[in-house]
């Protein structure tokens, strides 16, 4: 009975464990590198509100054009970005953190444990109510893993940019093909485009972490390539609502709820 009350605090334990792991490797690097173009004042971080901000003038070219309407950071997808400069190492942080509570990240989870409860995967962990709070309490854990090492170790270390650039008028084939894309290119903290090699390591990372806390059955590298397989898919399927999302509010009239401001003046 302790070795099973034991399993199931795991999950719990990693997503403590990764929080304060990424706090202390935040505190210590967001002063070592500061994000091109800073200054000696203090700097706001990208995905607090800026509903006044005019950032046109920072960075010139395509990028402009990925940021859409939003000025003020989704509290649905807080890695939408809200402006085309720079995140540093604490915003990726910030980022990383209200990724892993995000009503997303629940959402997605519930509903995969759900599946997995219907399919009785892993067939360890049995039916029951109990059984679903592993499942659920372990897809948390996998997601949360998987932002801290995409979203804000990698991508810090390969000084990369985590947050998703939604385009400024999608159509649905130009959104299933940005949305795919994006899985395997990114902007650098420079903002040129490049290989994403941290949300192209993540899902290995956080996987490979999952076996820590899986039942034995799901430890094998064909289970843990499966689990890779469905984070990518899981990915694409949020870039989509990602880049649709400040459309979604604009089209809605939904500009009353500060959410998103007018396109006419944003830029």
């Amino acid at each position: 009975m302790s070795s099973q009350l034991t399993s199931r605090s795991y999950p719990l334990r990693i997503i403590c464990f990764l929080l304060v792991v990424a706090l202390r490797l935040s505190g210590s690097s967001a002063f070592a590198q500061a994000p091109a173009g800073a200054g000696t004042g203090s700097q706001q971080l990208p995905d607090s509100p800026q509903p006044k901000s005019d950032s046109s003038g920072a960075v010139v070219g395509t990028t402009e054009k990925f940021v859409g309407y939003m000025t003020n950071r989704s509290l649905v997808f807080p890695d939408i970005a809200t402006n085309p400069g720079p995140l540093g190492a604490g915003g990726k942080f910030k980022v990383f953190v209200n990724q892993s509570i995000s009503p997303a990240y629940v959402l997605a989870a519930a509903a995969s444990a759900a599946v997995d409860q219907a399919r009785n995967v892993p067939s360890a962990w049995g039916q029951g109510w109990d059984a679903y709070g592993d499942r659920f309490g372990s897809d948390m854990a996998r997601a949360s893993s998987n932002s801290f090492f995409a979203t804000f170790l990698f991508a810090t270390m390969f000084h990369q940019d985590p947050r998703f650039f939604p385009q400024n008028d999608p159509s649905f084939w130009s959104s299933v093909k940005y949305s795919a894309q994006r899985l395997v290119i990114t902007r650098n903290d420079q903002g040129s485009n490049v290989v994403n090699t941290s949300g192209l390591l993540g899902p290995f990372a956080a996987e490979g972490l999952a076996n820590a806390y899986l039942p034995a059955s799901e430890q094998t590298a064909g289970k843990s390539l499966e689990r890779v397989g469905t984070d990518f898919a899981w990915r694409f399927a949020g870039n989509m609502f990602k880049d649709y999302w400040p459309k979604i509010f604009h089209d809605l009239g939904l500009n009353r709820l500060k959410i998103v401001p007018d396109p006419a003046t944003s830029h």
